[in-house]
């Protein structure tokens, strides 16, 4: 399988959103499962060339984009690691600018940057010598790229593309790349696609995000449960009706985790090591003494730590939390909360605090190694917030042994499965009501199944267990290109 990556970022040379991290993990695990992956990058300012042992030029191509004079773009390839890159240089549209913006905001030329940063993607295919089966693009800024390919690429046989197709990964809806009218002749659009139906017009302008996912192959959301859904989850920006549309074009996978950096097995920050392995879980009840020492809480095995790792706001879930933390401290439980916030919260909580000494601990601020050891230590993760628009910290939780425990619409249906209802395969627990007494009632539920050390035994090495790997989310992107292969050639 060979597949052409195109993105504006990239973790180890140009970081502004996570889509870096994706952007990298997952080139990097397809190439360990036998891909054969290029990626493009545009050649920003950001972006040091000391950090590739070799960049050679390969070539220079007028690119020609609607109406304007061809402009140059240079071609440069470079190794980093095991990922084969390729830059696309251009003085005006990348040389001296960051991937977006800066201090002053989005660059207001963003919509010719990206146009001329898609065709040049397409066109320097040719002298990159690579052929690809799927190409792969990252939110609004390629979401001209399955148009244009679709427009002049698509069953060519003298050009690379021509046997390709498209795969729009869709991250962030709320970046759309929401442009004027007037840009159409300047990036070589015709005028009938500006429509609401199967064309790129959204709200009376050229949209970026959803041309992408009008005219991809296959359309990817990191959000399996919502794309046999898409009534249910409605979001009213203007996306919904075309993703609606095409549906039988929806894949569904979610972004992996690095777990070389969240490892108990390995993790040298805790007082024991432990996995799945580990049958007593003495490593990880180690851990748990060690974290009620460090913080001054009364040593008890048997009364729950609850970790609560989020920002201290109302948006974080402390609209609802902030009242039920007296009432759950006056059960058995100890609970640590760590995390920055608003100073009226920060202030209410270490009253609590005094309040309840041996029982919770306050830690003003993210300090990645407590992190490592709070979780460890840990016997649950609450996530109290609404909405998550990554699963991330459930996932490193459960690689910790630590169920979470959170509302249960609120983004993490395909990370948590609630135990009550699933004794068999649940891995933490859901409150059905975003209220202060629906926490209360979830802990109460979670304290419940806590006693009961066997069955809770069980639900913790479910946990440990658990593969969130971005080895396992390749696996899946490569049965998704297949499918993107199948539509393209008729099989």
């Amino acid at each position: 399988m060979k597949v052409a990556f195109a993105s504006p970022e990239l973790l180890s040379l140009v970081r502004r959103t996570n889509l870096a991290e994706i952007a990298e993990y997952l080139p990097r695990s397809l190439a360990q499962n036998k891909a054969n992956v290029l990626i493009f990058l545009p050649f920003t300012t950001d972006i040091d060339a000391k950090q590739f042992n070799q960049l050679n030029r390969i070539g220079d191509l007028d690119i020609k984009l609607g109406d304007s004079p061809p402009t140059k773009v240079t071609y440069w390839e470079g190794q980093l690691a095991d990922l084969r890159i390729i830059l696309i240089d251009h003085p005006q549209a990348f040389e001296k600018k960051h991937p977006y913006g800066d201090d002053d905001g989005p660059y207001p030329e963003n919509w010719w940057r990206y146009a001329l940063f898609s065709k040049a993607v397409l066109d320097g295919l040719p002298i990159t010598d690579f052929k690809p089966d799927v190409i792969h693009c990252l939110d609004w800024t390629l979401g001209l790229l399955p148009v244009y390919h679709k427009l002049h690429y698509a069953g060519r046989k003298d050009h690379p593309a021509g046997r390709a197709g498209t795969y729009m990964g869709i991250h962030n809806r709320a970046m759309q790349g929401s442009f004027e009218r007037e840009i159409l002749p300047k990036i070589g659009m015709p005028h009938d696609l500006f429509r609401a139906i199967e064309g790129i017009e959204l709200s009376g302008k050229v949209n970026y995000l959803k041309a992408g996912a009008e005219f991809a192959t296959i359309i990817g959301t990191h959000l399996p449960h919502r794309v046999n859904q898409l009534e249910r989850y409605r979001r009213g920006d203007g996306l919904d009706d075309s993703f609606g549309r095409r549906h039988k074009e929806w894949v569904g996978i979610q972004n992996g985790v690095d777990y070389r950096q969240w490892d108990p097995q390995t993790d040298p920050l805790l007082e024991r090591n432990y996995g799945s392995d580990d049958e007593t879980l003495g490593g990880k009840a180690k851990c748990k003494v060690t974290l009620q020492e460090a913080h001054n809480l009364d040593k008890s095995a048997r009364t729950p730590i609850i970790l609560v790792l989020e920002r201290f706001d109302a948006d974080n879930g402390f609209d609802i939390l902030i009242d039920a933390i007296t009432p759950l401290l006056e059960r058995n439980v100890q609970l640590i909360m760590m995390g920055p916030g608003q100073p009226e919260i920060i202030e209410r909580l270490h009253m609590i605090e005094q309040t309840f000494p041996g029982r919770c601990k306050v830690i003003e601020g993210y300090n990645v190694h407590a992190a490592h050891q709070i979780l460890a230590g840990a016997d649950a993760l609450l996530m109290p917030a609404h909405n998550y628009s990554t699963h991330a910290l459930a996932a490193i939780a459960m690689r910790y042994g630590t169920p979470p425990l959170c509302f249960q619409n609120n983004g993490l249906e395909d990370t948590v499965i609630d135990m009550t209802q699933s004794p068999k395969k649940g891995n933490g627990f859901t409150f059905d009501k975003y209220t202060t007494e629906g926490v209360i009632r979830g802990i109460d539920t979670l304290r419940e199944a806590f006693k009961h050390p066997t069955e809770w035994k069980t639900l913790v090495h479910r946990c440990l267990k658990a593969d969130f790997s971005w080895d396992a989310c390749a696996k899946q992107y490569i049965k998704a290109y297949r499918r993107v292969t199948r539509r393209v050639r008729g099989r």
